[in-house]
């Protein structure tokens, strides 16, 4: 089977995660920059990554890299490219993204528009002809530029992998599930420990966690772009890597699980999605105050994204917020605390410093992720 270079954005700040994610799926990574990961694999890989990847934004099918400081270099690079190997005569093809950082070229709309004219070049003297109906399957393609070097992909995803199909309803700033999951990952936390989420909101955290204790891929319910790709990616591969995603996950039901919020429509709205991702049956959500914050148990972790302060209205509410988690956190002698979070006084609020300090960028605001360490149950090592 054709192998490919494969390009698997992510959150930055968290590409260390997404490298050993596609290591333990077994696949070798050639290059790691920031906010992507770069992997060898074959259609089969282009399945798995889409299925089994947790913290990936999408999987992109590298067409090419070259160096364009002119529009002209754009447009003799980007028709240079081997387009008749991935998109059929009536295939629907568009340029939907284009970054650029450090370049010279840097407008999105005139990169898309140049390297469309210049992908339309190319396929007409293939196809001998001169109009395109576009009436087929898409691809679409993502293209970004850093000091002058281009890099191009087709989107094999379509729906940011984020998007796992169960969360139909949200909170006001809802984290996404992929930078959920990889918060999770950064943790030692796993299916047999306690994890409490007390500023649950919709239930992301709570329900990615559910999903890993379960082993639910997280794309197994949805479809991608590629699928529809029969030229590229045969149809029984897609069906074998679903396949193996069924066969893999394992029902749980002892989990402790559990998410508060102190508004009881979120907690309703939690439940909904939990029911919706077949994990409801291993969470707990309940209607709670952050200062009632208590479990009878030990070592356990608190994993939660609370009120940055980002609408004004919140701002004023956050030093005595933060300061009651550090007072109810401290109350759990035994247990860690996770907060990802943009307020700059977290450390201070809480009463105590991290043990780590992760930077990550939430969509385009810059977060920290605050750790604070607790011991290691007995016998563990």
């Amino acid at each position: 089977m054709k192998r490919y270079e494969l390009i698997a954005p992510c959150h930055f700040g968290m590409e260390a995660v997404l490298k050993r994610e596609i290591i333990d799926l077994g696949y070798d990574v050639t290059e790691v920059t920031d906010g992507r990961v770069i992997f060898l694999g074959d259609a089969e890989a282009l399945c798995r990554g889409n299925i089994f990847l947790r913290t990936a934004e999408r999987i992109l099918l590298k067409v090419g890299t070259f160096h364009a400081e002119t529009f002209e270099e754009l447009f003799q690079g980007t028709k240079a490219l081997p387009w008749e190997e991935y998109i059929p005569v009536d295939g629907k093809f568009w340029v939907a993204k284009a970054g650029s950082v450090k370049s010279k070229l840097f407008s999105p709309s005139d990169i898309q528009s140049i390297m469309k004219k210049a992908m339309v070049e190319r396929l007409k003297g293939i196809y001998h002809t001169s109009w395109f109906r576009e009436e087929g399957n898409s691809y679409p393609i993502r293209v970004f530029l850093l000091k002058d070097e281009v890099t191009v992909g087709l989107d094999t995803t379509g729906e940011s992998l984020h998007k796992r199909g169960y969360r139909k309803l949200t909170a006001k700033a809802p984290i996404a599930e992929n930078l959920a999951a990889a918060l999770i990952l950064l943790t030692p936390w796993n299916g047999d420990r306690i994890l409490v989420d007390p500023f649950c909101g919709s239930g992301t955290i709570p329900i990615e966690a559910a999903m890993m204790a379960a082993n639910i891929a997280p794309g197994m319910k949805r479809r991608f772009t590629a699928m529809d790709w029969k030229e590229i990616v045969p149809e029984q591969t897609w069906q074998d890597a679903f396949e193996e995603a069924r066969e893999l996950v394992h029902p749980v039901s002892d989990t402790d699980i559990q998410g508060y919020d102190i508004d009881e429509k979120m907690i309703a709205i939690a439940r909904e999605n939990a029911r919706l991702a077949g994990v409801d049956h291993m969470i707990h959500f309940q209607r709670r105050d952050v200062a009632e914050l208590s479990h009878p148990k030990k070592y356990g972790f608190l994993i939660t994204n609370p009120p940055y302060g980002e609408r004004l209205e919140e701002k004023a509410s956050l030093p005595a917020l933060y300061k009651t988690l550090g007072e109810r956190f401290a109350l759990l002698d035994t247990w860690s605390l996770y907060v990802i979070t943009s307020y700059e006084q977290t450390e201070k609020d809480i009463g105590r410093k991290a043990d780590k300090n992760r930077k990550i960028y939430n969509g385009m605001l810059k977060t920290y992720y605050y750790q604070f360490m607790g011991p290691k149950p007995p016998g563990r090592k």
